[in-house]
Order: structure tokens, then sequence, then C-alpha cells
């Protein structure tokens, strides 16, 4: 089964090979800093979800700069770039700043796009106001992480918020004329094959532009990395995993690109599932089972 992949999506959007320049900014998550929880959601490491993000050090301009010297030896001038906004929670700073940032992406001269890693409860209407600046300058995506769909799976984890925050946040980003892509993880304690079908349902149903797909990392230092120490938690094998990912591509509609049908936890603190930092094996799995 063919999906339409991020390389096929930004060929077709932008004519051209596109690639994303991760950009970290000094801010943190509501999730951690006791605005609506302490320590992350279960799964998240100390470093956050933007363990593959440049440091918070260097100006975005530089972060940019950096992000496309290291892919440099495999591309070429027709090339174009996103910068990507993928640390922690890129809107939860002031508008001011995030208007700073965003404002100095957009001005570099390789940056054709914008992509914004976020929560759907860090999008006040201050936000929303400084998104709608740039979504008038140059194509915005907006990533939102609601993982799941079940309250009850998300309690468990500590998401710190309920599904309909999620619903409301697509609606008010897509009004704004904004791309939603959303993060669903397979693979979460307490979910159901039924029930992790039913979060891209869910997303679909709700007006999403595009899914990203991972299975649950069991990480040093996160609570369930603990509990899969303990015997808690089994994680999903390479097939079962993605026996769900081609379930659930069934469910999404011709033209809605799949952006990613897994990740690739940080191998130092990898506890489970293994098969999953054999990035070259995964991808050519991928590419016999779904014909890319």
């Amino acid at each position: 089964m063919r999906y339409l992949s991020a390389n096929q999506y930004y060929r077709q959007k932008y004519g051209k090979k596109m690639y994303k320049a991760s950009i970290s900014l000094a801010t943190s998550c509501p999730n951690r800093d006791g605005t609506c929880g302490h320590g992350g959601c279960a799964f998240c490491s100390e470093q956050g979800s933007g363990d593959f993000a440049s440091g918070t050090h260097d100006s975005v301009t530089v972060q940019i700069d950096k992000a496309i010297e290291k892919v440099s030896a495999k591309t070429d001038k027709e090339t174009g770039y996103i910068a990507y906004f993928q640390s922690f929670t890129s809107t939860y700073v002031k508008p001011d700043v995030l208007r700073d940032a965003l404002n100095e992406a957009a001005s570099h001269p390789m940056v054709e796009a914008i992509s914004i890693a976020t929560r759907p409860d860090c999008l006040g209407d201050e936000i929303l106001s400084v998104i709608a600046e740039f979504t008038a300058r140059l194509p915005v995506s907006v990533e939102l992480g609601l993982q799941t769909s079940s309250d009850d799976v998300a309690l468990a984890f500590g998401r710190g918020y309920k599904t309909e925050v999620y619903d409301a946040a697509v609606r008010a980003l897509k009004a704004l004329g904004a791309e939603v892509v959303t993060h669903v993880i397979f693979g979460l304690p307490g979910e159901s094959r039924e029930d992790m079908l039913n979060s891209v349902k869910h997303a679909v149903d709700h007006g999403t532009d595009g899914l990203k797909f991972t299975c649950l990392f069991l990480l040093e230092g996160t609570r369930y990395g603990e509990l899969y120490k303990k015997g808690g938690i089994t994680p999903l094998e390479m097939e079962e995993y993605f026996d769900i990912v081609e379930a659930a591509l069934e469910l999404v509609p011709d033209g809605m690109p799949i952006l990613r049908v897994t990740g690739d936890g940080p191998k130092k603190i990898l506890l489970a599932p293994l098969w999953t930092a054999n990035k070259r094996a995964v991808v050519n799995y991928i590419n016999r089972r779904f014909g890319q």
C-alpha cells in the first residue's frame, strides 16, 4: 500500500526537494514547569521533543545555517528549506519572542516555509495572531501533539489537556490559513488497536492536513521507561507496529501526506523497542512493505 510521503508531498507542493532546518527556542512546556504538570509526559525525555534540534545558545539564523551546512553534501542549489521550530513547545513563549523568532526565520534567504511544533493548549489568541502574520508571508504548518484521542489514555501519561482542546486548535489554525499536521503515537499503555485507529480517524475527521505516526519509545529516565524495566509495558514489535500503520493508512484520504510513518528515538537512552534503532533496516522494510 503506497502513501504520500513527506518527500513526495514537498516535491508536489514546492516543486523540489525540501529539508527541515531544526531550531530550538529557549522554552519549556506547561507539562514540565507546573502549569499543568511536572516532568513532562510519561514518555518524554528530559531533552524534550526536540532531541535532534540545535542548541538555544545560537540565534535562529545561526541554527538555520548550521542545519543547512549539515546536509550540504547531499543537496544542490535547487534545494529548499523549511525552518522547523522543533524543541519542546515552540509557542510556549511570549508573543513578541515568537514574532521575532519567526521573523528571523522568514527573513533567512534559504527559508521558504515555516513549521512549528507545539501543544494544542499553547495557542492563545495573541499567539494565533502572531502566526496569522506569517501565513500571509509564506507557507506555515503547525504540528500538534495529539498522540491519542482517548482522554483516559492521555490522562494516564499526563498529557494535560482534553481532546476537545486539540479540536479547537485545529479549527483556529485552519481559519488562519495554516496547515495542521497531527502527531499520533501507537503502542501507548491501555490502548487497543481500535483505540489507536480511532485517534487517526479523529484527526482526519477534525480537519488535519497531514499526519505523523510513531511507535511509543521507552526511554531511560522517563516514567514509562521505568515502568518498562519493571515489566509493566510491552513494546510493539516491528511487524505488529506496521500492521497498525497499514490499517491507519486505510483511514487516510487520498492526497493527505503521511510525513512520518515512524521515528527513531535517541539511541543513547533508548530502552525499547530496539528495532527502531536500526534506521536503515526500518527504511528498507517500509520501502518493501509499502512500495515507496
